[in-house]
């Protein structure tokens, strides 16, 4: 009888191991937070030698597992934030003087992507819901996958089938060309299939700010875009001598879509003032 007792405890002893191993072998350790998706620890190709001088050197880049927001955040979340009091932090700072769309109702459905908030409301918003901003290296790697794609579906050209971008002059993939641009709007989050990882609008729809501080290429930036888990300069941190613009990826509605390459960098400054852009964001969040 001892002996039985002691061959199933070694049995269950076994098996609970295995599935200890198994767990934490999976992708984020297996586990699943809503609405957003699991990008797994490992090296990924960053940068692009082909194309633009700030999107140099190409380099292989190792990143931990990490999740990311499955959509863009839509005017309806963002609507949480300012009916709990939240995200207007910037205004009383004077970091920004406008919270949200600018051009109106139009671009203010409740499944569209939020646009015209600063680096610093993306930021707060991100902390609203225990998130935070993704880095630049996170945020490419999410669009592109490990093996460094063009864009969020492979390699070939963007189109009005794959992304919302600016086509032969439709804005927004619009039907016809409108007397006024900025009539022809973003779309709602997830209309196009999903890139790598399962994440929608990677490419088009709204621009997406990330935590990193501009630099004028990877090389310029040195140790600070290297290495494991890069943050750039000064850690992305909200304030950073010498640095004063940060990033937005992903292009959108308003420009053609070379500009929605996963390896496109665009700076603009955080305050998204005196010169109003219509940028949005999602949120990451650690594995721990």
């Amino acid at each position: 009888m001892n002996f039985l007792i002691i061959l199933l405890a070694s049995f269950l002893f076994a098996d609970c191991h295995l599935l200890s191993e198994g767990l934490f072998e999976k992708p984020c350790a297996g586990k699943i937070i809503p609405d957003m998706k699991c990008i797994p620890e490992g090296e990924f190709i960053r940068g692009s030698n082909k194309f633009e001088k700030n999107e140099k050197p190409e380099a292989k880049i190792y990143l931990d597992g990490f999740f990311m927001d499955t959509h863009e955040v839509t005017n309806e979340k963002f609507e949480q934030c300012l009916h709990a009091g939240r995200c207007r932090d910037c205004l009383s700072s004077k970091k920004c003087d406008f919270v949200g769309a600018r051009y109106g109702k139009i671009y203010q459905r409740p499944k569209q992507p939020v646009v015209g908030v600063s680096w610093y409301t993306a930021s707060e918003y991100c902390q609203f819901v225990g998130k935070r901003l993704p880095t630049e290296a996170e945020w490419e790697k999410a669009a592109r996958g490990s093996a460094g794609d063009v864009y969020p579906w492979g390699n070939e050209s963007a189109t009005c089938q794959k992304a919302i971008i600016e086509e032969e002059g439709r804005k927004g993939c619009a039907l016809k060309k409108l007397e006024k641009p900025h009539w022809m709007t973003t779309d709602d989050v997830g209309t196009r299939a999903p890139g790598h990882y399962g994440l929608f609008d990677m490419a088009g729809n709204s621009w997406e700010w990330v935590s990193d501080w501009y630099s004028p290429s990877y090389e310029v930036c040195g140790p600070a875009c290297q290495g494991k888990n890069p943050k750039g300069p000064c850690n992305g941190d909200k304030e950073c001598p010498g640095h004063n613009k940060k990033i937005v990826k992903g292009g959108s509605w308003w420009w053609p879509g070379s500009m929605a390459r996963g390896s496109y960098r665009r700076a603009h400054v955080p305050e998204n003032f005196p010169e109003y852009h219509h940028f949005g964001f999602r949120c990451a969040k650690d594995i721990l």
